[in-house]
């Protein structure tokens, strides 16, 4: 289990408390991810590499 501490909020989360994003955790050989506002609910698993492509994709201007 990952504890609080291990959890890392996003550097573009909203304005006042900051709840308004989504966390991350390295977890062995995958990035966890989950909703700050819920972070006892369900987390999603991926493997490092595909969350590695997953950012490059999105910092990726349209169109390249």
């Amino acid at each position: 289990m990952i504890t609080p501490t291990q959890w890392q909020k996003s550097s573009y989360s909203g304005g006042g408390e900051g709840n308004d994003c989504v966390e991350i955790a390295h977890r062995g050989p995958h990035i966890a991810v989950r909703d700050s506002k819920a972070p006892a609910r369900a987390t999603l698993t991926f493997p490092t590499p595909a969350f590695t492509a997953f950012l490059t994709a999105l910092k990726t201007p349209t169109g390249e």
